[in-house]
């Protein structure tokens, strides 16, 4: 009877094991971390199992007897793993990070050595992914790939030379500071050309930060800055050349070229971009300006050790850029048609940078670029040249710890401009900033981030601004964080805004700096964001911004009695105030994924003689995007933008507009052929009413606030070696 209850106990002992499920537990190898929403996948099956927030997958309802597992997360190499089922006890699966898909999430902007996932200041970063389209859509410049960004327009400021800039969320374009790798570039009289001047194909990422950013980088960043990163060169080859054309005259002929030889390593990035002038109105006016530019950019890296990395780079171009009467342009002016505008320009400027980090993991860098830009813009009866000459120099010192990271350093910024056109009062100027500043990233806990920082700076024009900003993030799981921050900023006077340009400096006074004062402003934004799992193969991720930036006494630009007819720049008696919001809602399934952004918008006016809406802002705007990826073969992607109404300067209110586009590329191997239908509803301001007013010898171009191009179809290859 004995053996019977002891057979019958082995029995039941073994039933109950039998009926414990399966455990296997996901961590990061690195931080020895779980990791949630970690997916495993049974190889051959359509068995798929996500990891919860412990890192643990139970799963069920497999096979008894060997099985391959597939382990795959977002930022770590996917490893596949022969179990025996069912299992006996848990296993732990460790994944290591991939350090190519981290390298994309670690931004520059800030200075901080941390991820973005640590960094309480919000970052948009514009990842190679979304370059890469991008570039196939439009190779020249990053007009496109800027507009297309939530919370961001650009602006075109003249009707026949293409000139424009960048706004952000409601602010016009001198408010936003460009930088490259960041070095700001791209400032002053250089600015009204530079989006239209940076062709994508060398740039790794693009990092955004909206709201006042002045304590990171100085005056002209109360809107925000835009930080274009370039590539580096990698032990593995990469080779890209790119060619494009359009219906309208384009050709776009591109080459990337970047290498690591041991101590040494080189990229060169090399382009002609040419135009063909293109009146889709058939009006007397160009619609698309012809030009012809060239793009050089050599960069040489040193490795003399494992810790130190020397930079050498040369950014340079030459563009001769020619709008106006169609007659003019092919060579056939007379009495009659004789209207043109020629913008003729060169620019120079030199990248070195060295990075010494020593045996506590602190780093030590050492900055410096050298600019020179010189513009001529022709018209019929007026000139207007000049020459810039600029410098930055920056040594800080970065000193990380396991709670808290210090970055401290002091900044030097030179920005010479001189006009070079006769003139009884030439706009000359020269101003020198002097600058010091400390940054501090603090996590006392694994939830929470806080993130300060101290500017201050000093002019030749002996101003003196104090710039405190403070950020903080909270993580309340694994999917819901939220972010807060905010800052001081300001921008020094000068004679460079998007109403200059429209008037091509022509009939504007000096700056009376006895008279001017700078612009100062504040800013503060809220942000929740959500990332998560509807279901094992559809991801989601939300993200809800709440703005505001109040400008005080802003630099206008207008005619004054005691100016005789001609501009003067004046700050306003009163506030700039720029609120609203951003929602971006991104949903991936297999290889579609659908990305929705709306912003809202309220920028207004409130001086002492009244109120009104700041000109050329619309109140709401929609962004859509419906891609379908399958990779290293195809990408089909349908857009749709909505811009909605907008007053000019007068304050007039004119119509909103939808713009529609679809983009295809086929990939065979090192080969990809691409092609793009943008603005298939041929949406253009010439379709509502007249692009001018007055005789075609003495033109008054319109206000500009929708597409002018009109339907574009272009198409090219792309060979990546």
């Amino acid at each position: 009877m004995k053996y019977v209850i002891l057979i019958a106990a082995m029995l039941y002992t073994s039933l109950l094991y039998a009926q414990q499920p399966s455990k296997i537990i996901i961590k990061n190898e690195a931080a020895e971390a779980p990791l949630t929403g970690a997916t495993l996948k049974v190889k051959g099956t359509a068995l798929v199992f996500v990891a919860d927030s412990l890192g643990i997958v139970s799963p069920t309802g497999i096979a008894a007897g060997k099985q391959v597992l597939v382990i795959s997360y977002t930022g770590f190499k996917t490893t596949e793993q022969t179990v025996n089922f069912p299992l006996t006890r848990t296993i732990e699966i460790m994944l290591e990070p991939d350090e190519t898909e981290l390298e994309e999430v670690q931004v520059t902007a800030t200075r901080s050595s941390r991820s973005i996932n640590d960094i309480p200041t919000r970052i948009e970063t514009i990842t190679a992914g979304e370059l890469h389209e991008k570039a196939m859509m439009q190779p020249g410049n990053i007009r496109m790939l800027l507009t297309e960004s939530t919370g961001i327009q650009t602006q075109q400021t003249s009707a026949v030379s293409g000139s424009a800039s960048i706004r952000i969320q409601g602010l016009d374009g001198r408010y936003t500071l460009m930088l490259k790798d960041g070095f700001p570039l791209y400032g002053g009289f250089s600015g009204g050309l530079s989006i239209l001047q940076i062709p994508p194909l060398d740039l790794k990422r693009v990092e955004v930060i909206k709201g006042s950013s002045s304590t990171l980088y100085g005056g002209g960043a109360i809107a925000g800055l835009v930080n274009l990163v370039t590539k580096e060169p990698m032990e593995k080859r990469d080779l890209s050349l790119l060619t494009n054309v359009n219906q309208t005259g384009a050709l776009d002929l591109n080459a990337y070229y970047g290498q690591k030889f041991e101590k040494v390593g080189i990229t060169l990035f090399v382009t002609r971009n040419s135009q063909a002038a293109w009146n889709n109105n058939h009006d007397a006016f160009s619609d698309i300006p012809k030009f012809t530019r060239y793009t050089l950019n050599p960069k040489f890296f040193y490795y003399p050790n494992a810790s130190t990395t020397l930079s050498l780079g040369l950014n340079s171009s030459f563009e001769n850029r020619l709008g106006g009467d169609m007659q003019v342009i092919k060579g056939h002016a007379d009495n009659t048609h004789s209207y043109f505008e020629r913008n003729q320009t060169d620019r120079y400027a030199t990248q070195f940078k060295m990075e010494k980090t020593f045996t506590d993991k602190s780093v030590l860098t050492v900055k410096n670029s050298i600019g020179y830009f010189t513009r001529t813009i022709e018209l019929p009866d007026f000139n207007f040249a000049g020459k810039q000459n600029s410098s930055f120099s920056e040594v800080s010192y970065l000193l990380p710890k396991d709670k808290t990271e210090w970055v401290a350093g002091l900044s030097l910024v030179t920005d010479k401009f001189r006009q070079t056109s006769m003139t009884q009062y030439p706009l000359d100027y020269n101003l020198v900033t002097s600058g010091v500043f400390v940054q501090n990233n603090w996590k006392p806990t694994e939830k929470f981030v806080l993130e300060t920082g101290l500017r201050t700076d000093y002019t030749n024009q002996h101003d003196v601004f104090v710039l405190p900003r403070i950020s903080a993030m909270y993580k309340f799981n694994s999917h819901f964080t939220s972010r807060i921050g905010g800052g001081l900023g300001y921008k020094a006077p000068n004679i460079f805004s998007e109403e200059a340009e429209e008037k091509s400096f022509r009939h504007i006074q000096p700056l009376t700096l006895s008279t001017t004062k700078p612009e100062r402003s504040t800013g503060f934004n809220v942000d929740v964001n959500y990332k998560g799992r509807l279901t094992d193969e559809l991801s989601i991720s939300v993200n809800h911004l709440f703005f505001y930036t109040r400008l005080k006494h802003p630099l206008l630009l207008d005619t004054l009695p005691q100016t005789n007819g001609n501009y003067a720049f004046y700050n306003a008696d009163g506030y700039l105030n720029s609120k609203g919001f951003e929602t971006n809602l991104r949903l991936v399934y297999d290889e579609w994924s659908f990305y929705l952004g709306y912003t809202f918008t309220e920028a207004q006016r409130d001086f002492s003689i009244g109120k009104s809406i700041n000109p050329l802002t619309a109140k709401h705007r929609i962004n859509c995007n419906v891609m379908y990826e399958e990779e290293d073969k195809w990408r089909i992607a349908y857009e749709l933008f909505y811009t909605g109404r907008q007053e000019l300067t007068s304050g007039e209110k004119v119509r909103d507009y939808w713009v529609m586009g679809i983009s295809g590329e086929r990939k065979i191997g090192c080969f990809s052929l691409f092609m793009n239908f943008e603005n298939l509803l041929d949406t253009r301001q010439s379709r509502w009413e007249p692009m001018y007013t007055g005789s075609v010898q003495q033109p008054n171009f319109r206000e500009i606030y929708t597409p002018i191009d009109g339907f574009i179809f272009n198409g090219g290859f792309r060979i990546t070696l």
